[in-house]
């Protein structure tokens, strides 16, 4: 019930033009599908829009918290933001603020939220719940915010530091406690609280219990998500023994692949676009360096960039072989990235 109320709420951002676009984009996505030519009608409905860079912990396989980006570190300006949703905000109805980074360093966050909001754009974003006391959750129920995730990849200080290194997992559970309190007292319906747990080799086992601690503190819903793994062919030490926790299929040489099939085409690109702190535009999530910028909100309007030569190339380059572009090579379009 919870979910299909959050469901709604999306659908309820959606405006007759807002509807229309959805259509045009995906009958222009159906046919380059089938026809292998690009053709591209609409604006973006979803967007990924990055607060910062920043972040707190170190997880192995996230270049933000290993520090290995190549791109500069950074926030998001306010003033920036707003020129960004005036661009954006006749057909876009859903906003993830969050590509890589922890949202909740960057200092007016919540101000982000609202700006978003007032233009009636649902709001979703992630995070590693460090910090959120009760004056955050507070804010955090007033400001709209309709979707909040939270990573708790552990029910031990043990098996959550395996990946969410120099993290506390007590920080997470009492962040999620006055999270469900502050809306109670709110009578709040948002954000619609989302336990998401990466299964990986040393929690698996964990798995069953975090439904039984969402239900204890009042979480809406759990989500069992499967780990992007970088070095994946020949084993990973975080794959997970359960097959079904894992994205990757073992061959009989021995090595591992990806689960599914990745064809010749991709919905995010017709769909939505990633735009990073310092208004890089790029094609999806897959790309967390930016190493492939197909325009800059800095120097043009995103209506320009959305139908430049370089972005319609892009398109026709995963119609033509998507297995060969670097992004796409570890993507989960196609594969299950849900258990």
């Amino acid at each position: 019930m919870l979910k299909l109320r959050d469901s709604f709420r999306i659908f309820s951002h959606l405006s007759v033009y807002r509807l229309w676009n959805v259509v045009i984009l995906r009958f222009s996505f159906h046919f380059s599908k089938i026809t292998k030519r690009n053709l591209h009608l609409g604006m973006p409905s979803t967007l990924s829009i990055e607060p910062t860079t920043a972040c707190n912990l170190g997880c192995p396989e996230c270049p933000s918290g290993l520090k290995q980006f190549s791109r500069p570190t950074g926030k998001l300006d306010i003033d920036f933001h707003e020129k960004m949703l005036s661009q954006i905000k006749s057909s876009v109805f859903y906003i993830n603020y969050y590509f890589q980074g922890e949202p909740f360093l960057h200092p007016q966050f919540l101000m982000l939220i609202s700006q978003a909001k007032k233009s009636n754009i649902y709001t979703s974003t992630s995070t590693n719940g460090h910090f959120i006391d009760q004056k955050k959750a507070n804010e955090i129920v007033s400001s709209g915010l309709d979707r909040l995730i939270i990573s708790i990849d552990g029910l031990t200080q043990e098996t959550y530091e395996q990946y969410r290194v120099n993290g506390k997992l007590k920080k997470v559970i009492e962040a999620s406690r006055l999270l469900v309190e502050s809306k109670k007292r709110a009578n709040s319906s948002t954000p619609h609280l989302i336990f998401q747990f990466l299964a990986v080799k040393p929690n698996e086992h964990e798995v069953p219990a975090v439904y039984d601690l969402a239900r204890e503190l009042g979480i809406d819903e759990v989500r069992i998500k499967t780990a992007q793994l970088y070095d994946y062919k020949n084993g990973n030490r975080l794959m997970p023994d359960n097959s079904k926790y894992s994205r990757y299929v073992k061959r009989k040489d021995g090595t591992f692949k990806l689960k599914g099939k990745q064809g010749n085409h991709c919905w995010r690109m017709w769909s939505g676009s990633v735009l990073t702190w310092d208004g890089g535009v790029v094609p999806c999530c897959f790309d967390k360096d930016a190493s492939h910028v197909l325009g800059s909100l800095k120097n043009q309007s995103f209506k320009d960039i959305w139908q430049t030569d370089k972005y319609q190339e892009f398109r026709q380059s995963i119609l033509n072989s998507r297995n060969q572009i670097d992004i796409c090579k570890n993507c989960s379009e196609g594969s299950k990235v849900w258990v």
